[in-house]
């Protein structure tokens, strides 16, 4: 719900399961059988099509970040990507790392050195972790 000019505007995004799955990082399966769990709740746009709501999905999401804390330990750090390496690519000093982490994929920028002692290679377990003094955030633009 959005307050503007003493008008309140009720605005609530809704998306269909392959996107909720992709979203999420998970099958459309998973999310069927969320549903039938009675995890999440599914509805029907007006195509027919059956949808979650978004904010549905926020909270689901959040949850399975908690879960899949692997090791218990708190970070002030809160984007963490646990994937696999995909790619390295070093060029004297620096390297590039490329790490995929569900439907993310995550570049970082490193010494070589530092590269090297991580052991970070094709195919190995890794952990980005985000922390930016500045986010930008952007949806598809729609027509009104």
């Amino acid at each position: 719900m959005f307050r503007t000019c003493g008008a309140i505007l009720t605005f609530m995004t809704h998306f269909r399961i392959r996107e909720a799955a992709s979203l999420l990082g998970v099958s459309d399966d998973t999310i069927r059988r969320w549903a039938g769990e009675g995890i999440l709740t599914l509805s029907r746009d007006a195509s027919g099509h059956q949808v979650v709501s978004g904010a549905e999905l926020a909270e689901r999401a959040q949850a399975i970040a908690a879960e899949t804390d692997e090791d218990g330990v708190l970070r002030s750090a809160r984007n963490r990507f646990t994937g696999l390496v995909t790619k390295v690519r070093v060029d004297g000093l620096m390297a590039q790392v490329e790490l995929q982490s569900g439907p993310h994929r995550v570049v970082s920028l490193m010494t070589a050195e530092a590269a090297e002692e991580l052991g970070l290679e094709v195919g190995s377990k890794a952990v980005a972790v985000v922390k930016a003094t500045m986010v930008i955030v952007e949806t598809e633009r729609t027509s009104s």
